[in-house]
C-alpha cells in the first residue's frame, strides 16, 4: 500500500482537544507540511491548546465557522489546500439533550459545507471525517467480539445521530462525486486539554476542589478510553497510511466502568471513595457499553501505548499544573451541564502574537467569484512574526553551530552571544542589546581534541564549565529568561544498580558516580548547582551523533577512524531528531534536568557494523579492551545508558537510538 504525503493541510476544529494534539503532532513532526487551523472557537476551544504550534513556519491559524462556504471555499483555493482533517463538532451528549439544533447546525450542516466546498474546488486528495463509536449504539454487554467497521449504525442520543447523518453525507459525496474520503470512529479520548464536561477532567477538577463526583445513574455504564497522543498517532498513520473509501475504528480493548474510574480517581487523590462518589439522576438515554474492534487500524502499525494508569497520572499533572486553563468552568462542573453555544465564539486570548491569525469575520463576499469569499480592503493576515528571538552561546562549536542553522530553518531570530561567559558585564550587554526571549548555553570546554586536554588545564575548564555557567544561568534569571543548557551525560558509570546491558538507565533525579575525568567533575559540580536556578533546563548530551559523517566531532566519524575501539553499549544522541526537540522545549518553556538522549543503548560495534552495511562494505576494525584503552588515554571514560522515558513521555514520537541512526544517520549516507 503506497504512503499518502499531503502538501496543505486544513484542520478543523484545531483549537479543541483532540484536533489540537493531531494539530501540533504534524506541525512538528512534518515541517514541510503546511497546516492550516480553522475554528470559531466555541466555548470548548482555546488558543492556548495550539501554544506548541503557533510560533512555527508551517502554521496558520483562522477564526471562522465551517457554516461559512464563502469562508471554506476561500482558504481551500488560497491555501492550496489538499487535504481536510475535519474534526470540528459538537460532542458533548448531555449539551444534546438541551440543544440539540445546535448539534445538527454544526454537524451535519457543517460537514455538508464543507463536502460542498470539495466538490467544487475539485483539488482534495484526502478528506478524513472524524466521527464517534456512539454511531454503533449500545453494546450488547455480553459481546466478546466489538463493533467492526461494517456494523449497523444505530445511534441513540441527538448527538451520536447527527454525527451518523453526518457519515452519511460523506458517503453519499465519496459514492456521487468520487470524494477520496476516509472515516474514523473512535472510543473515549483522555489527557491534556480537555474541556472539563467531560468525564475525566471534570473528576480531576472536582477532586481538586475537594467536591465529590456526580456519577449518572450507578455508574455500571462501561467505556473505553484512549490516552490523546496514542489517538493523535492513530491520526497520523490513518492520514498517510489509510485507504480511500475505508473507515477505520480507533479503539481499545481495555474498558472501564465508570464507578471503577471514579474509585481510581478517589485512589490517586487520597479520597475516600464512598463519601466522596455521588450518584445523580441519569441521562434522558444513556448506553451500557460502546465495545470497538480495532484490529483493522492495528493491521496499519497502529497500536495502544499509553497504559491507563500511565495516562491518567499524566492528565492529573497537567490539570493541577494548570487548574485556570479554561477559567471559570463552574457550569461544566454540574452534573448535567448545559454550556452555551455561543453564535460568534468565545475568544480565548492568550499572551504573545499569532502566527499569521486570521479573522474571517472582516471578510467580504465579492459575488463574482462563484461561492469564493475574498478579504476586503480591511482585511489583513497578520504579519506579525513570532516574538521568538534566541541568543545563542557556542557559535564556534558544533552544537551552537547547529542550532543557528536550525534556527535560520525555521525562521526564528537568533543572534550569537559576543560576550565570554564568564564576564557577566560582556553577558549584560549581549542581552540588553539583543533583548532575547530564551537562551541557549552550547558553550564550554570539552578538551582539544578530547577530554584528556581538561586534565591539564583544570582552571581554564573550570572557568568556562562551572564558573561561565553559573554566570550566565544568575545573569538570564536576573532578567526573567529561561536558559536551555546542554550539558553532559558523561557524568555516570554503569554499576551494581545500573549494570551493563540490563536495560535499567540512570534517572535524571540520580546523583552522578563518574569522576573519572575532571571534565566530568566540573560537569556534574555545575549541574549540581544549577539545581538552584529555576529558570534552567539542562539537556544531558551523550557522544553526540549526526548526518554529517565528516564532522570530526561526530561520535561515528571518530570511532571509523580509530585504530582500535572499544565495544560497549551506551546512550547517545542523535542531534538531528534531538535538536529541533530542544527548540521545542525552548517554546514549552521546560525546565529542570532532562536526559537527552535516544531511548535504548547501541555498541559500538553495531555502529560500526551499520557503518559497513550502509557506508563502506569494506571496513573493518579491531576491538580492545578497557584496560588495553586506559593505556592510551589520560582519563578513563564514561560509559552508561540514560533513561530517556521523562522526554519519550513529553515527545512521545522520540526514536530509540538505533531507529534513530538508521533514519537520520545511515539512510542519507547510504553509498550503495
Amino acid at each position: 500500500m503506497a504512503n499518502y504525503t499531503p502538501k496543505n493541510i486544513l484542520i478543523t476544529g484545531a483549537a479543541g482537544f483532540i484536533a489540537s494534539h493531531v494539530a501540533n503532532r504534524l506541525i512538528r513532526s512534518y515541517p514541510d507540511y503546511k497546516i492550516v487551523v480553522l475554528d470559531k472557537l466555541d466555548y470548548c476551544s482555546n488558543l492556548k491548546n495550539l501554544n506548541p504550534s503557533r510560533s512555527s513556519p508551517n502554521f496558520k491559524f483562522v477564526k471562522g465557522d465551517i457554516g461559512s462556504a464563502d469562508l471554506v471555499n476561500y482558504l481551500l483555493i488560497t491555501e492550496s489546500i489538499d487535504t481536510i482533517m475535519h474534526f470540528a463538532a459538537q460532542t458533548h451528549v448531555d449539551n444534546s439533550f438541551g440543544n440539540s439544533f445546535e448539534f445538527t447546525k454544526n454537524n451535519i450542516y457543517g460537514t455538508h459545507v464543507l463536502l460542498e466546498a470539495c466538490k467544487v474546488t475539485g483539488q482534495i486528495r484526502r478528506f478524513i471525517h472524524v466521527s464517534t463509536d456512539e454511531v454503533y449504539g449500545e453494546t450488547d454487554e455480553d459481546a466478546v467480539v466489538g463493533n467492526h467497521e461494517a456494523s449497523q449504525l444505530l445511534p441513540t442520543n441527538p448527538y451520536s445521530a447527527t454525527k451518523a447523518g453526518a457519515e452519511m453525507l460523506v458517503m453519499a459525496y465519496a459514492r456521487s462525486y468520487g470524494l477520496p474520503v476516509i472515516t474514523t470512529r473512535g472510543n473515549n479520548v483522555y489527557g491534556p486539554n480537555q474541556f472539563p464536561e467531560k468525564l475525566i477532567p471534570k473528576f480531576i477538577l472536582l477532586a481538586m476542589r475537594g467536591q465529590p463526583l456526580p456519577i449518572h445513574g450507578d455508574g455500571s455504564n462501561v467505556r473505553s478510553y484512549l490516552y490523546c497522543e496514542d489517538v493523535a498517532e492513530a491520526f497520523e498513520v490513518i492520514l498517510h497510511k489509510g485507504e480511500v473509501g475505508h473507515v477505520y475504528n480507533i479503539g481499545t480493548k481495555r474498558e472501564r466502568r465508570v464507578i471503577d474510574v471514579a474509585k481510581d480517581m478517589c485512589k490517586l487523590f487520597n479520597m475516600d471513595p464512598d463519601s466522596s462518589i455521588k450518584f445523580v439522576e441519569n441521562r434522558p438515554f444513556n448506553d451500557q457499553r460502546y465495545f470497538l474492534d480495532d484490529e483493522k487500524l492495528k493491521s496499519l502499525g497502529w497500536s495502544e501505548r499509553t497504559i491507563w494508569e500511565e495516562g491518567l497520572k499524566k492528565t492529573i499533572e497537567w490539570y493541577t499544573s494548570n487548574p485556570n486553563w479554561w477559567g471559570d468552568v463552574s457550569g461544566a462542573l454540574l452534573p448535567h451541564p448545559r454550556m452555551l453555544m455561543m453564535p460568534g465564539g468565545v475568544d480565548r486570548l492568550v499572551d504573545g502574537p499569532e502566527n499569521a491569525e486570521f479573522d474571517s469575520s472582516n471578510l467580504a463576499i465579492n459575488t463574482s467569484q462563484i461561492g469564493v469569499q475574498v478579504p476586503s480592503s480591511k482585511t489583513s493576515v497578520s504579519s506579525k512574526k513570532p516574538a521568538l528571538k534566541f541568543l545563542i552561546y557556542g557559535k564556534t562549536g558544533w552544537i551552537g553551530g547547529l542550532l543557528g542553522k536550525l534556527c535560520e530553518k525555521q525562521q526564528i531570530q537568533y543572534e550569537y552571544g559576543k560576550g565570554r561567559l564568564e564576564d557577566r558585564s560582556q553577558l549584560l550587554a549581549d542581552i540588553q542589546t539583543i533583548k532575547p526571549t530564551h537562551v541557549f548555553n552550547a558553550a564550554g570546554v570539552t578538551g582539544r581534541p578530547n577530554v584528556d586536554w581538561c586534565e591539564s588545564h583544570k582552571t581554564e575548564t573550570i572557568r568556562t564549565n562551572v564558573s561561565g555557567t553559573l554566570n550566565l544561568a544568575d545573569v538570564c534569571r536576573e532578567h526573567g529568561l529561561l536558559m536551555i543548557n546542554f550539558a553532559t551525560g558523561c557524568i555516570f558509570e554503569y554499576d551494581a544498580k545500573h549494570p551493563e546491558g540490563s536495560g535499567i538507565g540512570f534517572k535524571e533525579e540520580d546523583t552522578p558516580n563518574f569522576i573519572g575525568s575532571f571534565y566530568s567533575k566540573t560537569k556534574a559540580m555545575v549541574e549540581e548547582l544549577l539545581k538552584e536556578y529555576d529558570n534552567v533546563c539542562t539537556l544531558r548530551v551523550r557522544m553526540p551523533i549526526s548526518s554529517d559523517l565528516n564532522n570530526p566531532r561526530n561520535f561515528i566519524t571518530k570511532i571509523a577512524r580509530y585504530n582500535k575501539v572499544v565495544n560497549i553499549p551506551n546512550s547517545m544522541t542523535i542531534l538531528d531528531e534531538l535538536l529541533p526537540i530542544s527548540i521545542e522545549m525552548a517554546k514549552r518553556n521546560l525546565r529542570g534536568i532532562w536526559n537527552f538522549t535516544n531511548p535504548g543503548v547501541v555498541s559500538h560495534n553495531e555502529i560500526l557494523e551499520m557503518y559497513k552495511k550502509y557506508i563502506n562494505p569494506e571496513f573493518k576494525w579491531v576491538n580492545f579492551t578497557l584496560e588495553e584503552q586506559a593505556k592510551v588515554i589520560v582519563a578513563p571514560r564514561s560509559n552508561n545508558e540514560l533513561d530517556a522515558s521523562k522526554l519519550k513521555k513529553e515527545f512521545p514520537e522520540l526514536m530509540s537510538i538505533k531507529e534513530s541512526l538508521i533514519k537520520y544517520v545511515f539512510e542519507p549516507n547510504k553509498k550503495h
